[in-house]
């Protein structure tokens, strides 16, 4: 019995596999280990992708279904629908995601990359980026997978890496995301509004910001939907730093207040993984580790941990809640700006 009470249904069939000789395979000391057959999903996956990293799968009717970044041939990324009965084996549609405005017509994104798949009471929501004349945040709503309708982009550009919480706060909706600027962004914190209707956000606030250490050095970013937790909101996100060789993405670990997720109570000092293995050190872009989703069963504690490598591949890490938050508070380094409420 988890010492930490994690909110959130059960899901007794989540991905797992034990460490191997009681060892670890993220920092030295950080509880988190790699699935020793990753990647689980590889190259030309579907006629005419080449690649699908960056994605999100969400347990759906005692099975799992997914939202996955489909890099076609031609260089242009859509979001494509896959389906598990483990959450590891996935079987792909051949065609993207056709996306559907309120009326029923077409409406399909010019490119989208990197969604978030986020269950809020009924309704499945999925967010990516896209190009609302600039990079921008696109959202549509499912309750089947069978109809996609898009919802009105939540902010102007320029923005990328938004997630919603998995339940309203105060009655509203809540979302991260990282304000950025045109280009590969050499900046970038963390914030969350919230909106009564998901069509009007507002009350912005300051979440987050890059860390002193050199893993999160240059900017961080949203990752997988955060976990409730009887701690807080637990947050699996990605942090960079810049290097002669470029960009390195790494996966940090930080726990928000329940009531007023803009103050973080505790933000692990340590990167929990950082690219290590072939496939995150080896790809379209090298040296990336991106979380976009977790499994978690609320019984068991149990966290299975879903992350791009390398612009390539999507790989699989595990976690279990008692360990992995003892581990964030005992090596938790938060400044100023972390825990006043995010407002000036």
């Amino acid at each position: 019995m988890s010492k930490v009470k994690m909110i959130s249904p059960a899901v007794p069939n989540v991905p797992w596999q034990d460490r191997k000789d009681g060892k670890t395979t993220g920092c030295p000391d950080a509880p988190i280990w790699r699935y020793n057959e990753n990647p689980i999903i590889g190259r030309n996956p579907v006629k005419g992708v080449a690649r699908i990293f960056n994605s999100a799968v969400i347990p759906y009717e005692g099975e799992f279904i997914g939202v996955f970044r489909g890099e076609q041939t031609n260089g242009i990324p859509y979001i494509y629908l896959g389906h598990s009965k483990d959450a590891i084996h996935w079987d792909f549609n051949a065609n993207k995601i056709d996306f559907v405005d309120e009326e029923g017509k077409p409406f399909m994104p010019v490119y989208a990359y990197d969604p978030r798949l986020v269950k809020v009471e009924d309704t499945y929501y999925i967010i990516w980026c896209q190009d609302f004349f600039g990079a921008s945040i696109g959202m549509a709503k499912t309750t089947d997978f069978k109809t996609f309708t898009r919802i009105e982009n939540p902010f102007l550009p320029f923005n990328r890496n938004a997630v919603l919480f998995p339940r309203k706060i105060n009655g509203n909706f809540m979302m991260l995301s990282r304000p950025s600027d045109s280009g590969h962004t050499p900046f970038g914190d963390i914030f969350v509004s919230e909106s009564p209707d998901l069509v009007y956000w507002g009350k912005h606030r300051h979440v987050m910001g890059k860390g002193n250490e050199w893993w999160e050095s240059l900017k961080i970013g949203g990752g997988a939907a955060p976990i409730e937790t009887s701690e807080g909101w637990l947050l699996f996100y990605h942090g960079v730093s810049g290097t002669c060789n470029g960009y390195v993405y790494s996966i940090g670990g930080a726990i928000l207040d329940i009531d007023n997720p803009s103050i973080v109570k505790y933000r692990c000092e340590n990167f929990l993984l950082t690219p290590e293995e072939w496939y995150e050190e080896r790809g379209f872009v090298p040296n990336v580790c991106f979380p976009c989703a977790t499994i978690h069963d609320s019984e068991s504690g149990k966290i299975a941990i879903y992350y791009g490598a390398a612009d390539s591949y999507v790989g699989l890490a595990f976690t279990e809640l008692d360990e992995i938050v003892d581990y964030i508070k005992s090596n938790s380094k938060v400044s100023a700006s972390d825990t006043e409420i995010g407002i000036r």
